[in-house]
């Protein structure tokens, strides 16, 4: 069947992934920026590690054994995957382009490994690295969430070193420094970017 003169064909929806150091408040910003804007999907990762208090399956993470993520990996099942803090993590590449293909937007909450290999598998998304204001600051934060013991807090603060440092990989960096204004800034980024998209269609 013939398409009718005029008709616009759907656009595929937009990547876009967050990520940054453990500490700079991801989590926060991105549930933030989800009260204010419509039209977006959360892709829930998968990971070998213990959910931490108030953190439920299905909802923040799947949280599977390491034979099951080893045993996907094999597969090819994720977009991209990493050994982070002792632990596996990785997003289903099924999930993603599910709703791509539906027309809606989806984001990743990653960590900068992972956020890497989607730029290489999926150019077209949009990377924003979420900063805190300093390294000290950030240090505190890990300090005060008093939820790891001194030997992984370190491994962590050795990790946000690294990533801190591959932040000019990102099309955006965030600083959140005041959560507010840093989803506010969250939000701006992902409307511009539907803007120019709806402007090229």
């Amino acid at each position: 069947m013939r398409k009718r003169a005029g008709m616009k064909k759907q656009a595929k929806g937009s990547l876009f992934v967050l990520s940054g150091p453990s500490g700079a408040g991801k989590g926060s910003l991105r549930k933030k920026m989800f009260e204010k804007v419509p039209g977006i999907r959360f892709s829930i990762s998968c990971t070998t590690r213990e959910a931490r208090e108030g953190e439920r399956d299905g909802v923040d993470y799947r949280f599977i054994s390491t034979r099951q993520f080893l045993e996907l990996l094999d597969q090819g099942a994720f977009l991209e995957h990493a050994q982070v803090h002792g632990g596996y993590y990785g997003t289903l590449d099924e999930d993603v382009r599910k709703v791509l293909d539906s027309g809606e937007d989806i984001l990743l909450e990653i960590d900068v490994q992972g956020a890497l290999q989607v730029r290489e598998k999926m150019p077209e998304s949009v990377l924003i690295f979420v900063s805190p204001p300093s390294f000290k600051e950030l240090e505190q934060r890990l300090r005060d969430r008093a939820t790891e013991s001194e030997e992984l807090l370190q491994v962590r603060l050795r990790n946000a070193q690294w990533e801190m440092e591959r932040a000019d990989c990102y099309d955006h960096v965030i600083i959140n420094d005041d959560l507010e204004r840093a989803a506010g800034e969250l939000e701006k980024i992902i409307l511009e970017h539907r803007k120019n998209r709806e402007a090229r269609i």
